[in-house]
C-alpha cells in the first residue's frame, strides 16, 4: 500500500495493542457526534443550509443515485494519486474548503486545521471570514501549500489589502466565492437569532486591516467595537459586481485565480474568456440558495463547457472517499472537502482534522484500487451507472 492507504494498517496494528481510533473511521457518522459537543448556535451553524435545506439534501442524493462498477484484473500494484493544480502539487485531490468563523467549532479554529492540513501536505483554503489573521493562519502552516479565498467587500481598496497581505503571507492561489454577496435565509441560524459576525466572530481579517481600521477611525477596541462590526455589515459583500469586475483581481492578483460558486455551463464559460485559471462547481453546501441544482449534477456540463480550458474543481456534499473519486471521474480536477474536517475539528482539534483528512485519503485510495484504477487520471464517466 501507499503511505495514504497504509493509514488502514496502521490502525489494524495499533489495535493489536487495543488502542482503537478516538474517531469514527466511516466519517458520515462525525455529524451527529458533533451535535452532542457543540452548542446548538454553533452547530446550527455548520451544519445548516437554506431555506428547507432541499438543495442540501440534492447533494448527497446526487452522490447516492450514482455507483460505481468495479473492474477487475486490472493491475494496480503502482498507485500514484498525486496531482497538481493551478500550480500546487499535492499528495491527493483534496482540498480543505473555505470554513469561517471555525473558533466557534474549537478555540485553535483556523490554526488547528492549518497545522493539519500541512501535515498531510494538503492546501487549506483560508477564508476571509477567519476566526484569525491571514498571517496567524501562514504562520500555523508553515511550509504547507494554502491558498486564500476572497469574499470580495464593497471597499476595492480593503479587497487590495486583503489581496497584499495574502500574496506576502504565502498564499499561491486566489478563490473567490461568488455566491454569498449576501446571506440566504438560514432558518437554523435564524431561530437561534445567531449570525456570529455581529458578535465580532469571524472578523479578525477585517478589524486587523490597516484599510478597515483607518475607516472605523484606529485599531478595533472596545470603544469602536459597535462602529466596526457596522462598517463589516456594510462592506462584508457586493450585489453590484459583473463579469467586467474580474479585470480588477487580474489587476491586483498575479497567481492563478478559481471562481467558486459556478452551477451553470455558460458562466464556466464566461470565466475562462475573463481569464480565470479554475472554476469550483459548488453551491455552498446548499447554504445559498434552497431548491437549487446539486453541485454533483452540475459538474458534468461544466466539464464539458471548460474543456481544457481551465481547472474545474468540485465542491458541496462530499462525506466519503468515495464521493471524491465520483466527483473526479465526472471530469473534477480536485475535490474540496468542508463539513467532515469541521467536526473532526469540533470533536478533536488538530488530530481530529488529521484524522479525517486521512481517513479521505485512506478510502480514496482504497476506492480506486478496488475498482480498478491506479491514478486519478483514469477515473472517468465511465466507471460510474445512474440509478
Amino acid at each position: 500500500m501507499s503511505p495514504l492507504a497504509d493509514f488502514q494498517n496502521e490502525i489494524y496494528l495499533k489495535g493489536l495493542g487495543d488502542v482503537l481510533p478516538e474517531l469514527p473511521t466511516d466519517l458520515t457518522r462525525l455529524e451527529a457526534l458533533a451535535q452532542e459537543r457543540l452548542s446548538a448556535r454553533a452547530f446550527g451553524y455548520v451544519a445548516g443550509s437554506a431555506g428547507g435545506e432541499s438543495t442540501a439534501r440534492a447533494n448527497r442524493a446526487a452522490f447516492e443515485r450514482r455507483r460505481i462498477v468495479p473492474r477487475m484484473l486490472r493491475d494496480v500494484g503502482h498507485r500514484d494519486l498525486s496531482v497538481e493544480v493551478l500550480g500546487t502539487p499535492m499528495p491527493a485531490p483534496v482540498l480543505l474548503a473555505p470554513i469561517g468563523v471555525q473558533s466557534i467549532f474549537h478555540p485553535e479554529g483556523e490554526l488547528a486545521v492549518a497545522r493539519a492540513a500541512a501535515s498531510c501536505g494538503l492546501p487549506m483554503v483560508l477564508s476571509t471570514a477567519a476566526s484569525f489573521t491571514i498571517e496567524e493562519v501562514a504562520g500555523a502552516s508553515g511550509d504547507g501549500p494554502r491558498w486564500y479565498q476572497l469574499y470580495w467587500p464593497k471597499d476595492r481598496d480593503l479587497a487590495i489589502s486583503f489581496l497584499e497581505r495574502a500574496k506576502a503571507a504565502g498564499y499561491t492561489a486566489l478563490v473567490v466565492t461568488l455566491d454569498t454577496f449576501t446571506l440566504a435565509w438560514r432558518p437554523r441560524d435564524l431561530d437561534q437569532a445567531y449570525l456570529p459576525f455581529l458578535r465580532g466572530i469571524g472578523t479578525a481579517n477585517y478589524f486587523t486591516d490597516p484599510v478597515f481600521q483607518k475607516a472605523v477611525g484606529g485599531p478595533v477596541t472596545d470603544a469602536n467595537r459597535d462602529t466596526a462590526i457596522l462598517h463589516w455589515v456594510a462592506n462584508f459583500g457586493n450585489p453590484t459586481l459583473t463579469w467586467d469586475d474580474l479585470v480588477f483581481l487580474r489587476e491586483h492578483w498575479d497567481g492563478p485565480i478559481a471562481l467558486k460558486g459556478i452551477q451553470h455551463p455558460d458562466d464556466a464559460r464566461r470565466a475562462v474568456h475573463a481569464g480565470m485559471d479554475g472554476v469550483i462547481v459548488s453551491n455552498h453546501g446548499g447554504r445559498q440558495v434552497d431548491g437549487a441544482i446539486a453541485s454533483l449534477d452540475a459538474l458534468p456540463r461544466v466539464v464539458e463547457a471548460v474543456g481544457e480550458q481551465a481547472a474545474v474543481l468540485f465542491d458541496s456534499g462530499v462525506r466519503t472517499g468515495s464521493d471524491v473519486a465520483k466527483a473526479l471521474a465526472l471530469g473534477a480536477r480536485a475535490v474540496l472537502v468542508a463539513r467532515p474536517y469541521a467536526y473532526g475539528l469540533a470533536l478533536g482539534g488538530e488530530a481530529g482534522v488529521r484524522h479525517v483528512l486521512r481517513c479521505l485519503m485512506a478510502e480514496l485510495e482504497l476506492t480506486m484500487v478496488l475498482s480498478g484504477h491506479k491514478s486519478p487520471d483514469e477515473l472517468t464517466p465511465e466507471i460510474l451507472q445512474e440509478i
